[in-house]
């Protein structure tokens, strides 16, 4: 019952299942040697962040099946953007093409699939999560604290990786689906 309630449809064949458990063992490997690299270490965990704001998509799946593209944005000042944009450049996910959006700090994320909110929107983050209230957006911060105070996906580093928890209930309340395989390498975060 949990991989369905997450988006993972249980009847799907076996090999389909464990491609995408490589997939995302895959993405989290590429993540984590890029991360290790001596010289250009923060530059390098903006590539990884990148990777895994565009791997995120794959794996979460929003209530409308639009054939609009899939906005990621980023809120605020960050040294995000550029490396997102080489990311994804033309690249789609199911079906959809990526687009990257940059929102100033003080501007609404609304119409976002995903919204990075930046280390420099820490203190708006309560009206960034209220504005965005029933929204379907898969919110991603990089502070400590970001998924206990009600974002979705949170960045984490330790020893030198990139990691991320996910708030369950939070990606509940946004009406998103998780699959079982992304939560699996998450360190899972209840209200």
């Amino acid at each position: 019952m949990r991989d369905r309630v997450h988006g993972l449809n249980p009847a799907r064949s076996t090999r389909s299942a464990v491609g995408g458990v490589f997939l995302a063992f895959g993405f989290l490997a590429v993540g984590q040697a890029l991360t290790r690299s001596a010289n250009a270490q923060e530059l390098n965990a903006y590539q990884v962040k990148a990777a895994f704001l565009y791997n995120f998509a794959k794996f979460v799946e929003w209530p409308e099946e639009a054939n609009d593209p899939l906005d990621i944005c980023t809120v605020g000042d960050e040294p995000l953007g550029r490396a997102l944009e080489q990311t994804v450049k033309g690249k789609t996910v199911k079906g959809h093409p990526v687009e990257i959006k940059r929102i100033k700090s003080g501007g609404t994320a609304l119409g976002c699939k995903i919204a990075f909110i930046a280390s420099s929107e820490r203190g708006q983050a309560r009206s960034i999560f209220a504005s965005l209230q029933g929204a379907n957006t898969l919110t991603v911060g990089e502070w400590p604290e970001f998924a206990k105070e009600g974002g979705i996906v949170s960045f984490t580093l330790e020893n030198n990786q990139v990691h991320f928890e996910i708030n369950v209930d939070a990606a509940e309340r946004a009406h998103l689906k998780i699959s079982s395989r992304l939560l699996s390498l998450a360190k899972i975060i209840k209200d």
